[in-house]
């Protein structure tokens, strides 16, 4: 049982898809790993520890992929790296398939079984495996850090024999699990800290974590969640009336950081270019949606934009790399716990329970066809 982990070939993904921890754990289940040349290092991994736990070197993603059973990754395939991929492997990573159907299909003509790592149910027995939360949590400690620095000023209130330093504001927008470790890291340094959410579970939390919730808390507000936990999309005049109450609350703050995702949908704009015109010069916002169209209107993927009233606007894509070396940890655990539960122990070979409520979830394609309920062809 050979698992191959090629190289990631998107520019801006530093992470990998194991660690030497987890190659460790891997080889006793009975398998054989085989990382590609330099495949960590963007992770701080370099090819001697991957080597020192136990894996081989392949010289190339064809080399690695040669015979695999399973290929372990942290983005979805490439067009090119899906032709190259073993007839009949399980391929297992973030998938991110809303919006790029085209891309599954391939994956379905290269008759793999693709698994979306972040379509992992929300139940106990899959905790352990759920990558949304384990990347999340780290997007929002590292947008508050990015915030900070951006902002140029310190956090927390200073009483020093100059003066007074005041504490800053900072607005955290969307309480999934990114916002909550964003309320909790802006809260350790110091700062003064408000949390709106549409999901009333949600107030409870932030309150819990010495910060003050805000929202406009009607009829609506109280039916604002799935059953999976996950926030509904609101209606046009929920948003509104929010964006009302939420418009004079943002002028007075120095950093807002925007969180709100909701699954297949793009991001909802929650800033508009007017509440930007209306923060003070040297405020801050991190947009962490900016890659699902972001929820500041003016924020732009992958830059750092000032308005000419002297607003940043972060727009940092894949938040989770900037910290590669902790989010490859946690996602590389995340990987070894799912592909545990499709390794016969005793026989130490795959034994795929094709009915078990983790695959079903998260299988995207297999012998050659879409299955995946969302994406598969309407009969």
């Amino acid at each position: 049982m050979r698992i191959a982990v090629p190289a990631e070939t998107q520019g801006a993904e530093t992470r990998v898809a194991v660690t030497p921890e987890t190659v460790r754990k891997f080889i006793g289940l009975g398998a054989e790993v085989a990382v590609e040349k330099g495949a960590g290092l963007a992770s701080g991994i370099t090819d001697a520890d991957y080597e020192a736990a136990g894996a081989s070197i392949a010289a190339s993603a064809g080399e690695a992929l040669n015979g695999a059973a399973i290929v372990l990754k942290v983005r979805r395939p490439s067009e090119a790296e899906a032709a190259s991929l073993p007839a009949g492997a399980l391929v297992i990573g973030i998938m991110d398939p809303y919006g790029h159907e085209a891309a599954v299909e391939g994956l379905a003509r290269a008759n793999v079984a693709a698994f979306a790592m972040e379509f992992m149910p929300r139940i106990t027995r899959a905790q352990v495996m759920d990558v949304l939360s384990s990347q999340a949590n780290l997007a929002g400690y590292r947008a508050v850090v990015d915030g900070a620095a951006e902002y140029g000023r310190a956090l927390p209130m200073m009483m020093t024999a100059a003066g007074t330093v005041p504490a800053a504001r900072i607005f955290i927008m969307g309480v999934g699990v990114a916002g909550l470790q964003a309320i909790a890291t802006a809260r350790r340094l110091g700062a003064i800290v408000t949390a709106t959410d549409v999901r009333p579970a949600t107030k409870e939390q932030v309150e819990s974590l010495g910060a003050k919730f805000l929202a406009v808390e009607d009829d609506e507000f109280k039916q604002a969640q799935t059953a999976g936990g996950y926030a509904k999309e609101m209606s046009k005049e929920y948003q509104a009336k929010q964006a009302e109450l939420t418009a004079s609350h943002i002028a007075k703050q120095d950093i807002v950081v925007t969180t709100a995702l909701i699954p297949g949908r793009p991001a909802p704009k929650l800033i508009t270019a007017a509440m930007v015109e209306s923060m003070k010069p040297g405020s801050v916002i991190v947009d962490l949606a900016v890659e699902r169209g972001g929820n500041c209107e003016l924020a732009m993927p992958g830059e750092v934009v000032t308005t000419p009233n002297g607003v940043k606007i972060v727009g940092h894509l894949n938040v989770p790399g900037r910290l590669a070396a902790t989010s490859s940890s946690l996602y590389a655990k995340n990987l070894f716990a799912f592909v545990e539960t499709l390794i016969d122990k005793a026989e130490k070979k795959l034994a795929v329970n094709w009915d078990d409520e983790l695959v079903k979830a998260t299988a995207l394609t297999r012998d050659g066809a879409v299955i995946h309920p969302n994406f598969a062809p309407k009969a």
